[in-house]
């Protein structure tokens, strides 16, 4: 058999530097066997850990995250606008760390990589084990269920369960198990890009124009600012988005930061940092304008097929929700996220651009909202109050087939503002779960067939929308508002009064809902003049 010695892997192995807090020694054991210690474990240890994981993660963000949330309101380069939404997302993470109000309404889907040492025994199944944690943290937390079950290719239905999982399990070396949980929410999923290039991008200059011309395509609707993934290379399409998927949760920090002639992955800190100044030159800041599109970039490479150069591009939102975890012979362990997050809320240095909002009412007659919307420009900040209707893709597609079938649009679609959310589970006590902004483009579809019917003439949400859109709302007289992704739990608390039901119920919180606001923020982002706010940005 020939020596292979000269193997390297390709992904060395990365020193373990988190810090964890000890959740207890139950559901392990330790025994010797042939010599070799022997880490047993229940699958209740497994459920129980995963579980804490995922309600962790739902409701905390890493201290590092934070800091960086807090360091756009100290750079005298920011923007208002950037300090605005800074300090919204500083006020969300300290809502949502009372573990009532998860940090975003979309609470993901559950994504689980585990490695298993092989001195790990299991006395069970793992993946069963790994479900049951899963399902006890969103049956038992104001969490939302967002699975969808194929019941034809074209009918589904939601699970309400939150289920299926991805799980996916390695083998590993020693008697631990270690694990990643990511709560990955569909937005910044759907901002999950590869790219087919050949070696022709290998050069600085070709590969820095293809990704400043790729970057402007994610927008804002994944809830920037960003901790933006770039992976060049892979020995497949496959593993270039697995390895994406990791660098975007910081997992793949620990990389080597050279090549080598085995093969081996590494960071290009270089490359990060030039990418970071294009993505605070770009101008799309943190959502409506300044610096902070992303806080940082990892870029890594890969190596590749001599025919095939996969790139991948993808972020991680600002609802930042992964969590490490890992079982040993001393006990179970969770990464240690932040519990104090107002400990980075300031006291005095946050622009007053409230003063400056245009107060709207919303139960006034449409017509009339719209001659008051149309005397502003685009980016103007709105604060408004009265009745909202909720609704997005599901509903969206109901009236459509009315529409479609010789029916109208219910009146409510053409007297009220449409808001592109759905809720999270609404806690005891309180009139609403976290409810933010869906990603506004997954609409465009429907908007000239529902504005030439009357209705959806102001509607409201979050990210760019297509040229269509504009047009539309040139042609009839439209508007759409931007709403400020990635602070549900803020909006539950502060803005929203209370929520019903007016048709669809069987569809659960993809139900056509009326809601009461107050104060509730939004931006100008297309007007009936066919302006649109970030078309600046995205040439």
């Amino acid at each position: 058999m020939r020596d292979l010695d000269h193997y390297r892997p390709m992904m060395p192995m990365i020193e373990d530097t988190c810090e964890y807090r000890y959740i207890g020694s139950d559901f392990i054991n330790v025994k010797n066997y042939d010599a070799r210690e022997i880490l047993t474990i229940a699958p209740e240890g497994i459920s129980y850990l995963t579980a804490q994981g995922f309600l962790d993660a739902s409701h905390l963000l890493r201290t590092v995250h934070l800091q960086q949330i807090r360091d756009i309101l100290d750079d005298p380069d920011s923007s208002n606008n950037d300090k605005f939404v800074a300090f919204d997302l500083l006020k969300n993470a300290n809502i949502a760390s009372g573990k009532l109000l998860p940090l975003c309404q979309d609470t993901g889907t559950a994504i689980v990589m585990g490695k298993k040492g092989e001195y790990v025994w299991v006395l069970g199944d793992d993946e069963r084990a790994i479900i049951r944690g899963i399902d006890e943290t969103y049956q038992t937390s104001n969490l939302r269920y967002s699975q969808l079950a194929p019941i034809s290719m074209y009918e589904e239905k939601d699970t309400g369960t939150n289920l299926p999982a991805q799980i996916e399990i390695f083998a590993d070396k020693g008697n631990s198990y270690k694990f990643l949980f990511i709560a990955k929410g569909g937005g910044s999923a759907n901002k999950t890009f590869l790219y087919q290039q050949t070696k022709a991008i290998l050069n600085p200059t070709s590969l820095i124009n293809f990704l400043e011309k790729e970057i402007k395509t994610i927008g804002t609707s994944a809830c920037p600012p960003y901790h933006l993934a770039i992976v060049i290379g892979g020995t497949s399409a496959e593993f270039n988005l697995k390895t994406l998927k990791l660098a975007s949760t910081r997992y793949l920090d620990g990389l080597p930061t050279v090549g080598n002639l085995f093969g081996q992955a590494f960071r290009d800190i270089e490359l990060e940092k030039q990418v970071h100044k294009l993505t605070q030159d770009i101008g799309i800041g943190a959502q409506f304008g300044g610096k902070y599109f992303c806080h940082d970039v990892r870029v890594i490479r890969l190596p590749r097929h001599g025919g095939s150069c996969p790139i991948g591009i993808g972020v991680s939102c600002s609802a930042d929700r992964q969590i490490l975890g890992k079982i040993t012979p001393e006990g179970l362990f969770l990464e240690k996220l932040e519990t104090d997050p107002a400990q980075f809320l300031p006291n005095d240095k946050i622009p007053d651009i409230n003063s400056d909002s245009i107060t709207i009412d919303l139960d006034l007659p449409m017509d009339k909202m719209r001659s008051k919307l149309s005397r502003y420009p685009i980016g103007s900040l709105l604060s408004m109050s009265g009745t909202l209707v909720v609704a997005r893709d599901i509903a969206h597609a109901k009236l459509k087939e009315q529409i479609d079938n010789g029916g109208d649009l219910p009146t409510y679609f053409k007297d009220k503002i449409v808001y592109y959310a759905g809720p999270a589970k609404t806690p005891d006590g309180l009139p609403s779960g976290a409810f933010g902004p869906t990603t506004a483009s997954r609409m465009d579809p429907y908007i000239k067939h529902f504005q030439a019917k009357g209705g959806s003439l102001i509607t409201m949400a979050k990210g760019n929308r297509s040229k269509s859109v504009i047009n539309s709302c040139k042609k009839y007289g439209g508007f759409y508002l931007g709403s400020i992704g990635g602070t549900g739990a803020i909006l539950a608390q502060d803005c929203i009064k209370s929520i019903d039901i007016i048709e669809f119920p069987e569809l659960g919180m993809e139900a056509i809902w009326e809601i009461q606001v107050e104060n509730f923020p939004a931006f100008i982002v297309i007007d009936d003049k066919g302006n649109d706010f970030y078309a600046q940005f995205l040439k």
